[in-house]
């Protein structure tokens, strides 16, 4: 196959048409042609490279995920298995290898140390010191020790976490960090520990703080938490330690755009060339030495088509030398993929959510941040009915649940401001991270039909109207992810999350996106578990009435 295109040499910040020979799945000759007629036609470079994803989180199996961004340009990501590992283990991240083998894309999977992530909530599996090592052993798929979510235990010496990361040392993984908040001094002693990435800074100063100490920001923004226009500032000095990541990007935005978009907005904001497309092409696959072709002779034949630097339009997409997307149509073949799962908890009773007031005087309420995943902690009055605290719509201090999906036990109760719904409840099996059942609503019995419906499928998101619709995506995939084609998914994702805006009138961006993180305890700094309201600035737990 020979292409002539304009070619971006990034690392040697040139442009140059030439014809690019590919032969066996490789780059076989580069030759530069000198004044051609054709040479504003269109450009050629390496592709585009997530370099912080869970794929469970686009509610998609891999190989519907790889579907669907190659026509955006993605030719691969580094992808933590860290949510169907919470639910299934091993078992779960061996599920996510063997279905990315079934199509053609460049996924890199890491060995997930936090799993589950605390002790303070109930998971469906452990990933031990003994569990790393034997991933990184047997699998060469497994290229990096996922990201060190328990920051305090490394700062703190907690013998298992380093123990992990003495295992990704040994076997000379690059070490994945998450360490929101953590400036100065701390910064330097968990980044000395070992991690040398971070995708949780929230604002310059913090990521300027983990630069010093030697560690490489990611700029993330995904469904839920958007960091881009914050971070953005740093590429000029900065653009050899600067990586673009997604973190969690749900389908119905999948389809819209992935890096490109931030490459996009990045031109537009008049940042050079080169320089951003080293951070988006170049710098995650030489961090984590993913396998990736970058247009040099002898590389893999992994390179995108554009038509031009100022556009950016993404016209043909290609891996090992295969055409997998052209003009917005992905060749990759659509896999439906097998059921796995681990689902076990009885149909629940409107008195499960009762929270009887016993002569209290306030209640701590979750305040949700559009776009964020950090929440704050207020205290306000409550409501009662019949001796119960139940939410106060009018005031948008609703109630908030979590369901053990492991197993049956008492559920978890609190309440929360800002998702704005009215007259119904939404409710989803989508729980960073150990994913159990979470839910908000205006009643008991609509938080209470909206949980059962997700018990029903053994996953899913849910959403009910009071005397009205509902609504219910199933996720039978680890009860996190869909089997069914990934446009298809897209499609009904976009329907339901109309529905909670338009019907429910909640006013976040992304509801259900910005629900899921509502247990992940790992995050400042108020959360609620399935064993109860967490406080995330002490690691403790804390009353949700007092």
């Amino acid at each position: 196959m020979i292409i002539q295109a304009n070619f971006i040499d990034i690392l040697k910040k040139s442009i140059q048409f030439s014809e690019i020979e590919v032969a066996d799945g490789k780059i076989n000759k580069i030759t530069a042609i000198q004044n051609n007629e054709k040479a504003n036609e269109k450009y050629i470079l390496p592709g585009f490279v997530d370099a912080h994803v869970h794929v469970e989180s686009s509610l998609l199996s891999p190989a519907q995920f790889a579907r669907l961004s190659v026509v955006h340009g993605t030719i691969g990501t580094v992808s933590d298995p860290h949510e169907i590992a919470n639910v299934l283990g091993i078992k779960g991240i061996e599920y996510m290898m063997e279905n990315s083998a079934k199509v053609p894309f460049k996924f890199m999977f890491g060995a997930p140390p936090c799993v589950p992530a605390t002790i303070f909530e109930t998971a469906g599996a452990i990933i031990t010191p003994n569990d790393v090592e034997y991933l990184f052993q047997k699998y060469p798929k497994i290229g990096y020790l996922a990201e060190v979510m328990n920051f305090p235990g490394v700062l703190n010496g907690d013998a298992d976490m380093l123990e992990k990361i003495a295992i990704a040392k040994q076997f000379n993984k690059p070490i994945d960090g998450h360490a929101p908040g953590l400036r100065g001094e701390l910064a330097k002693k968990y980044s000395d520990a070992g991690p040398k990435t971070d995708h949780e800074c929230f604002t310059k100063a913090e990521a300027l703080d983990k630069l010093a100490a030697g560690m490489k920001i990611l700029i993330r923004e995904g469904s839920a938490a958007k960091n881009f226009e914050e971070l953005i500032d740093l590429l000029p000095e900065n653009y050899e330690n600067l990586m673009f990541c997604s973190d969690d990007k749900h389908p119905d935005e999948l389809l819209i755009g992935h890096i490109n978009l931030l490459v996009k907005r990045a031109i537009k904001k008049g940042f050079d060339l080169f320089d951003l497309l080293q951070v988006a092409c170049i710098n995650p696959v030489k961090h984590y030495k993913m396998p990736i072709g970058l247009l040099n002779i002898g590389d893999e034949a992994d390179f995108i088509l554009i038509d031009n630097p100022k556009n950016f339009n993404i016209l043909e997409t290609y891996i090992n030398g295969e055409l997998v997307a052209k003009n917005g149509t992905s060749y990759i073949e659509n896999i439906k993929s097998e059921v796995i799962n681990n689902f076990s908890t009885n149909a629940k009773e409107v008195k499960d959510f009762y929270l009887k007031n016993e002569n209290f005087n306030q209640i701590k309420v979750i305040e949700a941040i559009d776009g964020q995943l950090i929440t704050n902690c207020i205290l306000d009055q409550f409501k009662t009915e019949n001796g119960n605290i139940v939410a106060n719509e009018a005031d948008d201090i609703l109630k908030i649940v979590v369901v053990n999906r492991y197993e049956n036990a008492p559920v978890a109760i609190s309440f929360i401001k800002n998702f704005g719904i009215k007259n119904g409840a939404i409710a989803s099996s989508v729980g960073h991270d150990s994913h159990n059942i979470i839910a908000v609503g205006t009643t008991d019995e609509a938080i209470c039909e909206a949980v059962n419906r997700v018990i029903q499928q053994k996953g899913g998101l849910s959403a009910v109207e009071i005397d009205g619709n509902k609504l219910c995506l199933p996720l039978p995939l680890a009860g996190i992810m869909s089997n069914l084609d990934g446009y298809l998914v897209a499609e009904k994702y976009t329907e339901i999350d109309r529905f909670s805006k338009d019907i429910l009138k909640s006013t976040l961006k992304s509801p259900f996106m910005s629900l899921s993180f509502m247990a992940l305890l790992v995050i400042p700094s108020l959360k609620l578990s399935d064993k109860g309201l967490f406080d995330g600035d002490t690691f403790t737990f804390t009353p949700t009435a007092f």
